[in-house]
Formats: structure tokens, C-alpha cells, sequence
């Protein structure tokens, strides 16, 4: 009887333990929820992650490609993306117009990606 509880307790220890680790994860806070995020914790690349952002909203088709170049701005490679930095920071991450409405929307991880990377220069990394 006494190996039965022994064995009982570490089921349920175990269970316990489990569900601790379950809910343990080490996600950047200010990328999940905005805000207050500090540039000096969130580390960006414009390969893939900026030019993932860019590509699917801001340069699909319809937009800032190089098939249509949108108000003439065509963001399709580093040179074009990092020349228009300041007026994405602007656009995007200041007055949050573009994307326009009924286009895909930036969250608040994009947005501040695109301003740590802009403010860390626009890096071709």
C-alpha cells in the first residue's frame, strides 16, 4: 500500500510539474505585446524578417512592386526598401496609414520590428 501512494504522489508531481513547464516560454515580451518595447532588446534581421514584412505588406501585387510601384515607390530589394526607411518608419510605424485600409495589417511585432531595424540604421543583414 505504502509503494502504491508513493507511486500515486510522483503521477501527480509529475503532472504538476508538467503543467509548470507547459506554460514556460521565452518569447520577447515587447514583440508580443508592443508597447513600451526598447530597441536595445529586440534584435532584427532585414533576411528574412524585414523583407517578409515588406514583401507580403507593402510590395504584393497591386502595391509597391515592381510591377505596379504604388504612389512610384517600389520596395522589392534592400536598396529600395532602406532608401524609403524614413518614410516607412513614418508611414508605417508613426501615423500607422500604411498598410491602407482593406490591405493586410501590420501587428504590433511588425511594426516594431520595422522600427528597431530602421533605427539601427537599415542594415542589409
Amino acid at each position: 500500500m505504502k509503494q502504491i501512494k508513493s507511486i500515486v504522489l510522483l503521477s501527480i508531481s509529475l503532472v504538476v510539474y508538467s503543467a509548470f513547464l507547459e506554460g514556460c516560454y521565452y518569447d520577447n515580451e515587447a514583440l508580443l505585446y508592443g508597447g513600451g518595447a526598447s530597441c536595445d532588446t529586440v534584435q532584427v534581421k532585414f533576411s528574412p524578417e524585414i523583407k517578409q514584412i515588406i514583401d507580403t505588406k507593402c510590395a504584393y501585387s497591386g502595391c509597391h512592386n515592381a510591377a505596379s510601384g504604388a504612389g512610384s515607390t517600389v520596395l522589392t530589394d534592400h536598396a529600395s526598401i532602406s532608401a524609403k526607411a524614413a518614410r516607412i518608419k513614418d508611414r508605417a510605424v508613426v501615423q500607422k496609414s500604411m498598410p491602407p485600409s482593406g490591405a493586410p495589417a501590420l501587428s504590433d511585432a511588425e511594426v516594431i520590428k520595422l522600427k528597431c531595424w530602421i533605427e539601427s540604421g537599415a542594415p542589409n543583414n
